[in-house]
């Protein structure tokens, strides 16, 4: 799977992209839409951070409640540091922002394991009235251990999320954080998290508020959820995802042979290697506790080598 599809939204307002230089085009009300500031990476009419220049210019920026970064110049070979130091420029100009995803770049402009990132922890550190945080690409990506009290959603997206960031997460002191999405990924393209780098997210000490887990895209996704099925956050979440990894029947028996799950409103297992047995087992212990269960193996597929190795593979890598 790669992701073909910009955001269509974000902080729950339709995304509207800013027009480039040589576009006349009349701008909707500055807090009714997602702005998407993006330039094109291959044929630089200008910069990120020339381009939102502009938007600035145009646009009353004191009401704007959220902001899509999109494609930066060279983003396959370019970490976006200008493009950070733009934003953090513009803090004071921004006191509405609640919501900033990083990266919307789709696989057209850049594969998801090419896109060059930076450490984002200084912009959540800058804009404290954030509730929504997002970002794509792991490669050079950091995340510092640091304490948020707004932020309500945190999303990254990656074909190889690299430990230190799950670190980083996981040490950090975010009070309201309801949902948390990480797309783990696999060492092909830089993770190097192990289950127990998940252990302070999962203990759910330092994320009161936690509803909806995540962690999902995972080339280790049995010890993932064997990790899972002890956990204490579990017992006080409404959503557990462990889709689009390797899940196989190890990590569902794990999670079977664990805690309880009939109090989730949904399990979402899709993009997995289970069996029909196991898969029968999970629908019949948890269904009729009215537990949404997704078992959509989607587009799934395995090769075997001629010396029985078997290779799977998470749903988006490259």
């Amino acid at each position: 799977m790669a992701i073909g599809s910009h955001l269509e939204e974000l902080y729950g307002l339709p995304a509207f992209t800013f027009p480039g230089p040589d576009v006349t085009a009349e701008l909707p009300e500055p807090g009714a839409v997602a702005w998407r500031v993006t330039v094109d990476m291959y044929e630089c009419e200008e910069e990120w951070e020339d381009a939102f220049a502009r938007f600035c210019s145009a646009v009353d920026t004191t009401q704007v409640r959220a902001l899509v970064v999109g494609a930066w110049t060279e983003a396959y070979d370019t970490a976006p540091t200008a493009v950070v130091e733009a934003l953090l420029a513009a803090r004071d100009r921004l006191p509405a922002l609640r919501a900033l995803f990083f990266g919307d770049i789709v696989f057209e402009e850049c594969e998801i394991s090419w896109i060059h990132q930076t450490d984002v922890s200084g912009l959540l550190t800058a804009f404290p009235a954030l509730e929504e945080f997002g970002v794509r690409g792991g490669t050079g990506l950091g995340f510092s251990a640091l304490r948020h009290e707004k932020l309500r959603r945190l999303t990254v997206e990656t074909g190889g999320l690299p430990a230190d960031v799950v670190r980083g997460i996981g040490g950090s002191e975010l009070p309201a954080l309801e949902h948390l999405d990480l797309w783990l990924g696999t060492s092909w393209y830089g993770a190097d998290s192990e289950a127990s780098d998940l252990a302070p997210i999962l203990s759910g000490a330092r994320l009161p508020r936690l509803r909806h887990l995540a962690l999902r895209n995972s080339e280790i996704q049995d010890e993932v959820a064997a990790a899972v099925a002890a956990a204490p956050v579990v017992a006080r979440l409404d959503v557990l995802d462990l889709s689009m990894g390797t899940l196989s029947d190890e990590g569902a028996a794990a999670l079977l042979a664990g805690q309880p799950l009939t109090h989730l409103t949904s399990l979402d297992l899709h993009h997995h290697y289970i069996s029909e047995p196991l898969r029968q087992r999970i629908r019949e212990t948890l269904e009729p506790a009215g537990v949404a269960v997704n078992l959509d193996p989607d587009d799934a597929h395995q090769y075997q080598e001629d010396d029985g190795t078997v290779h799977r593979y998470v749903a988006v890598g490259e």
